[in-house]
């Protein structure tokens, strides 16, 4: 039992380690070649490809290839057209252009986004095979998930490979080794006599008849709304922390030389606040903890706007970084057991694509676009240091405004009465 916990655990580590060799340090490298006002795509088609890619490649592992051997092959081309997307900017250097770039990078990502659930589906299977309890045995391996990311970003970090292509190599390295590692994994059984279904069934689209619920039907908006700040500050946090750079006075800054590291300090409070999660559902309900979730992402982007590298500004980055983990825990593991828990057995499993469909598909898209249209509004064309990092601060804090006006709308609209379990 402990030799397939152990073997999860690597599996988890590598799948999040591709993903943070590049997600916080992507913008740096793109703003550093030119292509600042191009952020906003390179992470909306993350969104994108979430809407269908996932499903598609769900039905190819339970109909035609073990789970195990398409997540090693969704790597590996992963792994390839990252190392493309790499070497492109090795070659052209800072004239790399998007056509040349944003290509390769896409279909790395079109391959890579769908690994999330095809990496939970084998965790499942070779638990159960193991005849361990899941739901207790799980949460701990899918930590080291999360290790793994914040791992990458330091190796970025301090090599100063953000700041470059090399970033892309990285990950593609990872991703090498886990197609290969994904090969030795349990099995995973296929059905290749499956039933039939409709275009609805297999997609998963009956689950859409929740919004027939007035009430879930107001969650998923509001969860859609949620879902435009997924986005916000994995593409653009870094690339202003960089900005700081052009003056003398930070440049040397600790936070700014080291801006993905100080990053990473979200990901550590992500880790940490999941386990405040029972507490505060149990106590609060999912209508308060949501809220709380809305205004842990205002006073994030208000943080992120009032601080600087040094002295009490730091103080205020690092207080971003921490709220982050409540911010993203509580809104997206707490909204995922409010539809596990308030929607029929039957559809349980669509009603959670249609949750990150809302969130992590359309919310981060269209969130991605708004925000690389406000960061351009308020930054392009400033060449004044000060008017520059004034811009930005401006930006921050209508991305704050932006989640206190929606969770105020959510604290009015959304019914919900919570009722505390009896001791």
């Amino acid at each position: 039992m402990k030799a397939i916990k152990f073997r999860l655990i690597v599996m988890n580590f590598l799948i999040f380690a591709v993903w943070g060799a590049y997600l916080c340090s992507l913008g740096i490298y793109l703003g550093r070649i030119g292509m600042g006002a191009n952020i906003g795509k390179f992470f909306a088609i993350q969104g994108i490809v979430s809407l269908f890619m996932p499903a598609l490649m769900g039905i190819v592992a339970d109909r035609w290839i073990p789970a195990q051997k398409l997540l090693g092959i969704c790597h590996f081309l992963a792994a390839v057209f990252m190392a493309l997307a790499g070497y492109m900017g090795m070659k052209y250097g800072v004239d790399v252009t998007f056509g040349q770039l944003f290509p390769f990078y896409a279909i790395s990502v079109a391959f890579f986004m769908p690994t999330i659930a095809l990496g939970n589906s084998v965790s499942y299977n070779a638990l159960n095979q193991a005849g361990l309890d899941t739901v207790k045995a799980f949460p701990p391996i899918r930590v080291f998930g999360t290790i793994g990311f914040i791992l990458s970003m330091w190796i970025v970090n301090f090599t100063g490979y953000k700041n470059g292509y090399e970033q892309l190599f990285v990950s593609a390295a990872w991703g090498i080794i886990l197609a290969i590692y994904a090969f030795t994994l349990p099995n995973c059984p296929v059905n290749k006599n499956v039933e039939s279904k409709s275009f609805v069934d297999t997609f998963g689209l009956r689950a859409f008849a929740l919004f027939k619920d007035a009430r879930m039907a107001v969650f998923f908006i509001f969860s859609f709304l949620l879902g435009m700040c997924l986005q916000v500050t994995n593409g653009f946090a870094t690339p202003f922390l960089d900005a700081f750079g052009q003056s003398p006075e930070y440049a040397n800054a600790f936070a700014v030389k080291n801006n993905v590291f100080l990053s990473s300090i979200s990901q550590v409070s992500e880790t940490l606040c999941i386990l405040l999660i029972p507490f505060f559902l149990k106590k609060f309900g999912i209508k308060k903890v949501m809220l709380i979730a809305f205004g842990a992402w205002a006073l994030r982007f208000f943080f992120l706007g009032a601080g600087s590298p040094t002295g009490f500004g730091l103080v205020l980055f690092i207080l971003s970084m921490i709220v982050y983990g409540v911010a993203f825990d509580f809104f997206n593991i707490s909204g995922s057991l409010f539809v596990d828990q308030n929607t029929d057995e039957k559809i349980r499993s669509s009603a959670q694509g249609v949750f990150m469909m809302m969130t992590n598909g359309l919310g981060a898209t269209i969130g991605s676009f708004c925000a690389q249209a406000i960061v351009n509004h308020f930054t392009l064309g400033k060449a004044d240091f000060n008017e520059l990092m004034t811009g930005w601060s401006n930006a921050w804090y209508v991305f704050a405004a932006f989640a206190l006006v929606v969770g105020i709308l959510f604290a009015i609209l959304f019914k919900y009465k919570h009722e505390p379990e009896k001791k």
